[in-house]
C-alpha cells in the first residue's frame, strides 16, 4: 500500500520513550492499535516508522479535536475511534501491534478547565471522557472511609485519614468544587515540602484521577483485551509512569509468558495452559540520558514490551496483579 505524504510532523509535546519503543517493536508493520491516543505522538512515530495504518482510540472528544489539522495528513493509514482501550477486541482484530501509553496526556493537564492540575484553578473535574460522575462528585458526595480508602489504595497517601477527614469537615460549610481549593485542603494537612520535593496534593490528585477514570480497571481489562485483539507475532508495549501500573503490566505478562512458578516448590508441579505472551526482554526498559534531559517528564517512565503467541486467549484474576481496589466506590 503506497504511504500518504506525510504532514508537518511537529508535535505539541514529547511523546515519553518514543525512541527506544520503536526501536524495541522494529520493524514497524502492518495495522497497529494505539489505546492512548492523547496528542497523537506515538500514532505519528507508528506511521513514520512504517506502520501500514494506525487506529487511533481515545476516550477524550478533544484528541480528535486537536488532531484534525495535521490528521487528515495521512489519509487512510490513520483511523480515529473514540473509546476506551479495554474494548479494543472490539474496534479490531489480528493487530500486528498495540501500545498503551497510561495516565493523563499533557493536554489535559494544560487545560485548567479539565481540573487535572492543581497548579491551576479550574472546575474539580478529572474526566477523560468529558462524562460521568466527576472528581468533585466523589469529593462531596462519597463517604469518609471511602475517600480514604481511594487516597490510599490509588494515591499511596499516607496521611488519607486526615485528608479524608478534612474533606468531610470542609465540605459541611460548602462544597469542594475548584481544584485549587482542594489542593490548599490537602496542603494544610501535610509537613510543608521541602525543596526539590513533589506538591503536597499530587498524590491526592493522582488517585481522584484514578478513581474517576477507573484506570486501574481499565488497564486490567485493557491488557486481557490486547491478548484477544493481537494476531501471533504480533506486539504489545505498554509505557507506565507509576510502580502499581507497571507492577500489573509485569505481573501480567510474567504470568502470561509462563512465568508464573509454583506458590509452594514442594508441591507437585501444576499443569499450565501454553504461554500467550513471549517477553525477549525480561529487563524494563527506562529513558537514556538524552532523553531526561529533552524531557523530564520520562524519569519514572517504564516500558515493557512483549509478543503475542498462537495460545488461546484466556483469562487471568485482577487480584493475582496486584491491583489495587477500593470498596464502595
Amino acid at each position: 500500500m503506497a504511504a500518504a505524504a506525510p504532514p508537518d510532523t511537529s508535535a505539541p509535546h514529547t511523546p515519553v520513550l518514543l525512541r527506544p519503543l520503536l526501536e524495541a517493536v522494529s520493524p514497524v508493520e502492518g495495522v497497529w492499535l494505539d489505546g492512548t491516543f492523547g496528542a497523537g505522538g506515538y500514532t505519528r512515530g507508528l506511521l513514520e516508522a512504517g506502520a501500514e495504518r494506525v487506529i487511533a482510540v481515545d476516550r477524550d472528544p478533544l484528541a480528535f479535536e486537536m488532531a484534525a489539522e495535521w490528521a487528515d495528513g495521512y489519509g487512510d493509514r490513520i483511523f480515529m475511534q473514540r473509546g476506551v482501550f479495554s474494548k479494543m477486541d472490539d474496534y479490531a482484530q489480528d493487530l500486528d501491534g498495540v501500545v498503551l501509553d497510561l495516565g493523563v496526556s499533557s493536554m489535559q493537564l494544560d487545560l485548567a478547565e479539565r481540573g487535572f492540575s492543581f497548579m491551576r484553578d479550574g472546575p474539580l473535574d478529572m474526566r477523560m471522557s468529558q462524562d460521568g460522575p466527576s472528581a468533585a462528585d466523589i469529593v462531596n458526595g462519597a463517604e469518609e472511609e471511602v475517600i480514604a480508602s481511594i487516597l490510599f489504595q490509588y494515591g499511596e497517601e499516607r496521611a488519607s485519614r486526615r485528608i479524608a477527614k478534612a474533606i468531610v469537615r470542609a465540605r459541611e460549610d460548602a462544597p469542594i468544587t475548584t481544584t485549587l481549593k482542594l489542593a490548599r485542603l490537602v496542603e494544610g494537612c501535610l509537613p510543608r515540602s521541602k525543596p526539590g520535593q513533589s506538591h503536597p496534593a499530587t498524590r491526592s490528585f493522582q488517585a481522584l484521577r484514578i478513581a474517576v477514570n477507573d484506570e486501574y480497571g481499565e488497564l486490567f481489562q485493557g491488557l486481557m483485551a490486547a491478548e484477544r485483539a493481537l494476531k501471533p507475532g504480533g506486539q504489545l508495549a505498554v509505557v507506565t509512569f507509576h510502580s502499581v501500573e507497571d507492577r500489573m503490566v509485569k505481573r501480567f505478562l510474567t504470568a502470561r509468558s509462563g512465568g508464573g512458578g509454583n506458590a509452594n516448590r514442594f508441591a507437585p508441579e501444576v499443569a499450565r495452559d501454553a504461554p500467550q505472551f513471549r517477553v525477549e526482554k525480561r529487563k524494563v526498559i527506562g529513558p537514556d540520558a538524552q532523553e531526561l534531559d529533552e524531557n523530564p517528564r520520562s524519569r519514572s517512565a517504564k516500558l515493557r514490551v512483549a509478543i503475542r503467541t498462537d495460545a488461546p486467549a484466556g483469562e487471568i484474576d485482577a487480584k493475582s496483579l496486584g491491583m489495587p481496589m477500593v470498596k464502595g466506590l
